[in-house]
């Protein structure tokens, strides 16, 4: 089973900054997972909700700002100032230093509640500028996203995200539609949801596991990946089922 750090280490960190990000590399997981979204000039940042009041010293919608305003604002506002002035990245930014990471990239496409035109081929120009094509796969609770993903390239590896109540006959659905993977919150999955998904290929990386006994679970069901908050204690625990 992969290990992969939900927008970076962070249990720890703030979400979402290369701080989170940084440290999720330095647990040996397998990999990070992070959301993508556009400024109102047109550049690709890394931010999850689609305003930044929760994480942020900003407020209102992220497609409100250009990326020079939107840098001004901490996105480590959760902390206190324990770790300083931590700034919401670029995918630029992100992308350059994975270039010389072993990381894989889960990159969620963060259009189910605005749908920003280009997004999609924004991210896969900064993928392909930086040499990441096989060390990414994408995301996105809306399938539009993950369709146009594949329209732009057939070997893009591409997962369908589904909320806590899951899908029906999930793994004939991804491989009707052409994805990958499958990408349920553990709440709704159950044992014949990730044999189906076997069955056709399917692989199934859930999130977001921070519970051992969840995660111990998965692991008996043979997921494929499991997306955490806490990817040290993950993987060490998934490292000692190996030995």
């Amino acid at each position: 089973m992969k290990v992969y750090a939900h927008r970076g280490y962070s249990g720890k960190y703030p979400e979402n900054t290369m701080l989170a990000f940084q440290k999720a590399a330095e647990t040996g997981c397998d990999g990070i997972e992070l959301d993508v979204q556009l400024t109102k000039d047109g550049q690709v940042v890394i931010i999850h909700d689609e305003t930044l009041d929760r994480t942020t010293t900003g407020t209102g919608r992220v497609l409100d700002y250009t990326y020079e305003e939107l840098a001004k604002f901490d996105a480590a506002k959760l902390f206190g100032g324990k770790y300083g002035f931590c700034p919401v990245p670029t995918f630029e930014e992100y992308c350059k230093w994975a270039a010389d990471q072993s990381l894989v990239t889960n990159i969620e496409i963060k259009t189910g509640v605005y749908y920003y035109e280009g997004l999609e081929e924004k991210t896969m120009e900064l993928v392909r500028k930086y040499g990441l094509e096989d060390r990414v796969f994408y995301s996105s609770f809306n399938h539009m996203s993950i369709l146009k993903i594949k329209e732009l390239d057939p070997k893009a590896v591409c997962g369908a995200l589904l909320e806590h109540q899951g899908l029906g006959n999930a793994g004939y659905y991804c491989k009707r539609f052409g994805f990958e993977a499958y990408h349920p919150g553990f709440k709704g999955l159950t044992e014949e949801t990730v044999k189906g998904c076997k069955e056709n290929g399917i692989q199934v990386n859930v999130w977001t596991v921070n519970d051992m006994g969840v995660l111990e679970q998965l692991y008996e069901w043979g997921c494929d990946g499991a997306i955490t908050n806490y990817p040290s204690v993950c993987k060490s625990w998934v490292d000692s089922k190996r030995t």
